[in-house]
C-alpha cells in the first residue's frame, strides 16, 4: 500500500485489481479518435445524469463499445442490434464474465434509450438485445473467524497502511474503492467514537463509527 495525497492507495504490485479491467493502448486514445462530435455531445449528456464510480464505469463501457465499433468503421448512431450482440459475443470470446457483459450491454442500452429520448436517433437498436442470464446466488466463500484474525495480524506486521486498509475492509465492511478513496482529513470524533466519512456506492456520503481495532490501526 502507499499514501498519495492523503489517500490510501493500492500498491503497484499485489494490489486489488478488478477482473474486468483491461489496460491497453486502445483505452488511452484521445477522445476525438473514438467519438464524433455528435456522439461526444450525446455521451456528455448521458453521463451528466450519473456521478462517481457509476459515471466512470459507464464512460469506460461506452468508450470500449465505441472503440469496437470504430474497428468496423461503424459510428455509434449507425449501429444495429446485430452489431451490439456481436460486441457481446466478442466480449464472451475474450473471457469476460457474464456479469461484465450484462453490465456493458445495460450501459449501451441506456445510452441508446437516452439518444432516442433526446431525438438523436429514431429508434434504439438495443431495445431487443439479449443479455446473459445471471446467477444471483453468491458462491463466494467468506473467511471464518480464525482466518480473519490471521489476515489482520499479517496486515499489522506488514505495515501501518496495510493494517489500516485491511481493518477498514474487515472490521467496518467497506468496499475496496471506498477504503482506498478515504481521506485522512475525513477522520473525526463523535460521542467519544472515532469516525470516518466516506463516499459510498451511489455517490452517498456517510459518516460511520470505526471499530476500536480500526481506530487504533488508522
Amino acid at each position: 500500500m502507499r499514501l498519495v495525497g492523503g489517500r490510501l492507495m493500492a500498491s503497484d504490485q499485489g494490489g486489488p485489481v478488478m477482473s474486468d479491467t483491461v489496460i491497453s493502448s486502445e483505452l488511452v486514445r484521445p477522445r476525438e479518435e473514438v467519438f464524433t462530435d455528435p456522439e461526444a455531445l450525446a455521451l456528455a449528456g448521458f453521463l451528466s445524469g450519473y456521478s462517481g464510480l457509476t459515471r466512470d464505469a459507464y464512460a469506460l463501457d461506452l468508450r470500449q463499445f465505441a472503440i469496437w465499433c470504430r474497428a468496423l468503421e461503424l459510428h455509434l448512431f449507425d449501429s444495429k442490434r446485430v452489431h451490439i450482440e456481436a460486441f457481446a459475443r466478442d466480449l464472451e470470446a475474450k473471457g469476460r464474465s457474464r456479469a461484465t457483459i450484462a453490465r456493458r450491454l445495460c450501459t449501451v442500452t441506456c445510452f441508446y434509450r437516452y439518444a432516442e429520448q433526446e431525438g438523436l436517433i429514431e429508434h434504439s437498436p438495443a431495445v431487443h438485445v439479449r443479455r446473459p442470464r445471471l446467477d444471483y446466488e453468491s458462491h463466494a466463500v467468506g473467511l471464518d473467524r480464525n482466518e480473519l484474525g490471521a489476515m489482520l495480524v499479517a496486515a499489522g506486521l506488514a505495515g501501518a497502511r496495510d493494517h489500516a486498509l485491511i481493518a477498514l475492509l474487515a472490521m467496518n465492511g467497506l468496499r475496496v474503492a471506498e477504503a482506498t478513496g478515504a481521506n485522512i482529513e475525513q477522520l473525526g470524533m463523535e460521542r467519544g467514537h472515532r469516525t470516518l466519512t466516506v463516499l459510498r456506492k451511489g455517490g452517498k456520503t456517510v459518516t460511520m463509527p470505526m471499530s476500536p481495532r480500526t481506530a487504533r490501526a488508522v
